[in-house]
């Protein structure tokens, strides 16, 4: 971005002086030709002739807020930081709510080496910024300085606000991936050296186990974990998904105790609940499917995977006017669910909807095929397996 357009993006252009106005006609008069002969200049894409306009001005009347605002933004991109920072620290004194001044003020006192100067105006001013180009830029300088003082907790604050306003920035994708990636080792190190045989830490272990495609190995991390503590929350789930992911068919037919293991724990288990739902439809048992769904839905409304499984119930008897809401609310909630769209595809076919089902068959092999380019990515990086339950 140039500086001239910068500055017009700032509406600081025309903001006037009011001390210029009170000092008689000839101050005010020259004032008001320098202003307009740099807004011309501006235009006329010339900015260090604007810069040199506005000095004018702020010589004839120093306390001119559009002149200290804009000279700080010229002169900073004319990288002159430490000629801009006085007059970008004037304008956010003057007034503190021009977040984009504030913005530029904390990237030139970054370039001066004021860190700590620098690090407090972009946490002002990092949830007020309303455009998500520049919120990026000021949020990403500011997880730099986090962490270079291992401040990863605040860097995954600052991670979260962008992703709210810029989903899809692979810089931001990238921050947010090394950061838990670091904070996910940072915790694992510490626990490893506070509780290295607790069942949290055979836990973690069967994770990591579980993400690099070593089944067998989480298997036997998540038993451990069990033995060492009974009653460690999540475990008896965390356990069946390692089971039913797992292609020795011994070892996925033990998944569903365990899922029954962790409703008996938890009562409100709305994802055990929902896998015996899919463990008993594959055996043909729909009644008792259905009420293991129904139970899903109740404590948890929204649950994607239950709607696609009572969806599936209800198209296996004869029902597709039944399934039809449930799915396509699915994947309104999640588009990306690749189950959905084949059941919903199967639905609009028995509704006589060709056209829609041929769209949804569409949409299942596109999601199918990212899918399978994902594990191609992970088969790269050796983590042959995405995370269980992904299918849906």
């Amino acid at each position: 971005m140039r500086a001239y357009f910068l500055v017009v993006l700032l509406g600081l252009s025309g903001a006037g002086s009011i001390a210029a106005q009170s000092d008689g006609g000839s101050k005010e008069q020259q004032v008001q030709q320098h202003e307009q002969r740099a807004h011309e200049l501006l235009s006329q894409k010339k900015p260090e002739l604007a810069a040199k306009e506005f000095a004018a001005v702020l010589a004839v009347d120093p306390k001119n807020l559009d002149a200290q605002a804009n000279l700080g933004v010229l002169l900073y991109f004319q990288k002159d930081y430490a000629g801009a920072e006085p007059h970008l620290r004037y304008a956010v004194d003057q007034q503190p709510d021009l977040t984009k001044i504030r913005t530029l003020l904390a990237m030139c006192e970054r370039h001066l080496g004021k860190t700590d100067a620098a690090r407090a105006e972009f946490e002002t001013v990092v949830s007020q910024l309303k455009e998500p180009a520049l919120q990026a830029e000021a949020g990403l300088q500011l997880i730099e300085l986090y962490t270079a003082t291992g401040d990863l907790a605040k860097a995954a604050g600052v991670v979260a606000i962008l992703r709210e306003s810029s989903p899809t920035d692979p810089r931001i994708l990238y921050a947010a991936y090394r950061i838990y990636t670091d904070l996910a080792g940072e915790a694992l190190l510490d626990m490893s050296v506070a509780a290295p045989n607790s069942g949290q830490m055979h836990q973690a272990m069967a994770h990591e186990l579980g993400r690099i495609g070593d089944i067998p190995g989480a298997v036997a991390d998540y038993r451990a974990a069990l033995a060492a503590d009974p009653q460690l929350p999540g475990i008896h789930f965390e356990l069946a998904e390692a089971l039913h992911s797992s292609p020795e068919t011994k070892l996925k037919e033990e998944a569903e105790q365990e899922y029954r293991a962790a409703v008996a724990d938890n009562a409100l288990d709305e994802k055990a609940l929902t896998r015996l739902g899919d463990i008993v439809a594959e055996k043909g048992n729909l009644d008792e499917a259905e009420k293991y769904y129904k139970q899903a839905l109740a404590i948890v409304p929204g649950d994607a995977d239950a709607k696609v499984g009572l969806a599936f119930v209800y198209d296996q008897r004869n029902n597709p006017a039944a399934a039809l809401p449930l799915l396509e609310a699915a994947i309104a909630a999640d588009p990306g669910n690749i189950m959905a769209h084949y059941r919903l595809s199967t639905v609009y076919r028995a509704l006589h909807r060709p056209d829609d089902a041929k769209r949804e068959l569409a949409e299942y092999k596109k999601y199918k095929d990212l899918k399978e380019k994902l594990r191609t990515v992970y088969k790269d990086m050796k983590i042959d397996n995405p995370p269980a339950g992904s299918d849906k």
